[in-house]
Formats: C-alpha cells, sequence, structure tokens
C-alpha cells in the first residue's frame, strides 16, 4: 500500500507538534511518554482537526487543497519548547490552488476555528472522567480558535472579518469565552 505524500506530512507535523507540546507538558512534573500522550491526544488532534477542515471545505468548493508541513518550523517548535518552554509553532498549512472568492476564502477559513470550538466542547464532560487530558483539550482548543482568530494577514481572522464581521465577531466572542472558562475550571473543579 502505497502511502501519500500528504498522509505523510499531516503524521509528520502531528508528531512534531506533540513532541514540541510534550516537552512543556512534562516540565509540569509528566514523564515523557504521558506528556506525550496528552499532547498529542489534545494538541495534535486539534492542530489536525483544524488543518483537515479548511481542506474539507476547499474541495466542497471544487479547489484542489493538500497540507504540506512547515519543516523548519517545526524543528524551530521542539527546539524553542525544548531550550526555551515556549512554542512558536506554525505546523503547516493547507495550500489550495485556484482562484477563492471572498465568501469562499471566509468559510474556508471559518471551519479553522470553529473545529477547534468543537473539539473543545467534546473535552469539556470528558473532564468528569479523564481530568487532567480533557482539561488540556479543553483549553489548548480554546486557545487555538482564539489564536486563529486573530485579524491579521495570513490568519483565518483576517479572511473571516473580510467576508463577514458579524461571524467573526459572533466567533471571538465566543473563543473568548471559551478561554475566559478554561482560566476558571481549575479553580471550580480539582484539575
Amino acid at each position: 500500500m502505497k502511502v501519500s505524500t500528504e498522509l505523510k506530512e499531516i503524521v509528520k507535523a502531528w508528531l512534531a507538534i506533540s513532541i514540541a507540546f510534550g516537552i512543556i507538558i512534562m516540565k509540569d512534573g509528566k514523564t515523557f511518554g504521558f506528556s506525550f500522550l496528552i499532547a498529542a491526544l489534545t494538541v495534535g488532534l486539534g492542530f489536525l482537526v483544524h488543518e483537515l477542515s479548511h481542506r474539507h471545505y476547499a474541495r466542497k468548493f471544487h479547489k484542489y487543497s493538500e497540507f504540506r508541513a512547515n519543516n523548519m518550523m517545526l524543528v524551530i517548535a521542539i527546539i524553542m519548547s525544548f531550550l526555551f518552554n515556549i512554542i512558536i509553532a506554525v505546523p503547516g498549512a493547507v495550500i489550495i490552488s485556484g482562484f477563492v472568492h471572498r465568501k469562499e476564502a471566509g468559510i474556508i477559513a471559518t471551519a479553522g476555528p470553529a473545529s477547534n470550538m468543537a473539539l473543545a466542547i467534546i473535552f469539556l464532560p470528558l473532564m468528569l472522567i479523564i481530568p487532567t487530558i480533557a482539561f488540556y483539550g479543553f483549553m489548548i482548543n480554546s486557545w487555538l480558535a482564539l489564536f486563529n482568530l486573530m485579524p491579521f494577514l495570513g490568519f483565518d481572522g483576517r479572511k473571516i472579518l473580510d467576508w463577514s464581521k458579524p461571524a467573526y465577531f459572533m466567533l471571538l466572542g465566543i473563543a473568548i469565552l471559551m478561554n475566559v472558562l478554561h482560566v476558571i475550571l481549575p479553580n471550580i473543579m480539582s484539575i
């Protein structure tokens, strides 16, 4: 069975981003294996669903789209997490070929942060069963949604804002509320 180039790129980015975040989580006193697992199931899954959501909607608009990893940024993410306990992560992006109308671009861009919000909501009730992993999943996906909604060139937020201000501000409001909730939750629950 031949493995596609895109699948190799996705797996490479997922592993690298999970290693980088695993290193950060490990510094909280956990083993690397457990930290890697938490990172793979939370930020790794969040990244994967985010990018594949972009790809899915681009393909719905009949655009050729494929994920490509950013090898240099993956290496930088791992090095920064190890040396400085911070992560600057741009693991890659979905490359879309062909002309994309403003509305199409807005909908494709919305799919990423919206998928992170959906994942965060899925992790929320799981805090009653697997509190540590679910909390990281909720926190990281809430943060990924908010981060990607920044209204700067190259970010999803800019494309959404250019397409629909009401959609942008609704998503931004939800993302802010989710991030406030992840700050409050540890005080309510014993996480």
